[in-house]
């Protein structure tokens, strides 16, 4: 069995920070993920995906992020029942988050905030392993390609 999601999206609110009664911090927040397809009209439609970060990562996200801000969320989809006010039985759909990152530019991830970090690259990616930096990639020229012949058959 395999249960992995893999979403870049825009906080639909702030994210909110609580504690259990045991003190461990998680989070809940909710991006807006645009759908591949848009019809005629041209509007395009998004899907509203609730997320879920516990520890390290909830407060990485409460820290860095904010309403509009682009994010990258990988994690597993977990659902859970119960029973809501009004005694009706709920079932809630969730990303429950392994992995944090910022997506894109500083401008395009959605402006500043005074939580975040005065330049976010300097900031840590949330997940479970080791704060690795993304590696970095020099920038080639044309020159450095050669052509190669299509002769129409397929290499493989």
């Amino acid at each position: 069995m395999y249960n992995r999601a893999i979403l870049i999206g825009r906080l639909v609110a702030d994210p909110e920070l609580r504690q259990t009664p045991g003190g461990v911090a998680v989070c809940t927040f909710r991006i807006a993920v645009d759908r591949a397809y848009s019809p005629k009209d041209g509007d395009r439609q998004a899907d509203f995906i609730d997320v879920v970060a516990w520890r390290e990562r909830a407060e990485f996200v409460t820290r860095y992020f904010n309403k509009g801000k682009l994010i990258l969320v990988e994690g597993a989809i977990q659902t859970r029942n119960y029973v809501d006010k009004n005694e009706q039985k709920r079932t809630a759909v969730e990303v429950v988050a392994d992995n944090l990152r910022f997506v894109g530019s500083k401008s395009e991830s959605g402006g500043t905030n005074s939580r975040h970090a005065p330049d976010d690259s300097d900031a840590p990616a949330a997940h479970g392993g080791a704060n690795a930096p993304a590696p970095a990639y020099s920038s080639g020229s044309v020159e450095s390609f050669a052509e190669i012949e299509d002769d129409g058959d397929l290499p493989f």
